[in-house]
């Protein structure tokens, strides 16, 4: 049986490493317990009734990010501010976020713009139900279970996402296909591939996020 010591050298090394890639600060927790994690597992002898719960939780919180290459990330109360500074001042805007998450993002822009419409996408079970908790009391913003690719961009304003470089140029090609002339792209963290943004916008969060905006 490895000793524990053994495990935690090893998840200093791993996260020592996710430092130097500049991984997410989640990734380098992850890396630093995760080896010391399973070999306590292991001593302690726990049912195996409890990675199968684990491994559920896991699946109702990213769902089919195996397959759509989009894992779960939430943008930072500074990207918001940051984002609401880049919606157009005219009534009735229409805004969508392709992979809303928990809601925490759209919560604050629908009640600092009562005025516009917001609709948040997401397809993962567990974010999708706390996502429409977020929007309890808020008559503008309606949260839909449903997959990005499939949901139609033509009437809206403004479309936002955070996603993954992976999807990137999928994503850029049906913004392309389906959004009308004026309206706005703002990629959070990952910019179109081989495309000059209209503008870049800093937030002021701990990550450095830039949003990236292209006007159609």
């Amino acid at each position: 049986m490895p000793s524990i010591p053994l495990a935690a050298i090893q998840g200093v090394l791993a996260a020592g490493i996710g430092v130097l890639l500049r991984a997410e600060r989640w990734w380098l927790v992850i890396h630093l317990v995760f080896s010391p994690a399973l070999v306590a597992a292991l001593r302690l002898d726990l049912p195996p009734a409890l990675p199968l719960a684990v491994l559920a939780g896991l699946t109702f919180v990213f769902w089919t990010t195996f397959r759509g290459e989009v894992p779960l990330f939430l943008s930072s109360r500074a990207a918001a501010d940051a984002l609401l500074g880049l919606l157009p001042p005219q009534a009735g805007l229409r805004v969508i976020d392709l992979g809303a998450g928990s809601g925490g993002l759209l919560r604050r822009l629908a009640r600092t713009r009562p005025d516009a419409h917001f609709t948040g996408i997401e397809h993962a079970p567990l974010p999708y139900l706390l996502a429409c908790l977020n929007a309890r009391g808020l008559a503008n913003l309606a949260i839909r279970r449903d997959d990005l690719w499939r949901t139609p961009l033509a009437g809206e304003d403004v479309v936002y996402v955070f996603l993954s470089p992976r999807v990137m140029p999928r994503l850029w090609q049906k913004a392309r296909a389906e959004m009308r002339p004026g309206s706005l792209l703002v990629s959070s963290s990952f910019p179109a591939p081989h495309v000059a943004p209209e503008r870049v916008v800093e937030a002021a969060d701990a990550r450095g996020t830039r949003l990236y905006c292209y006007r159609m």
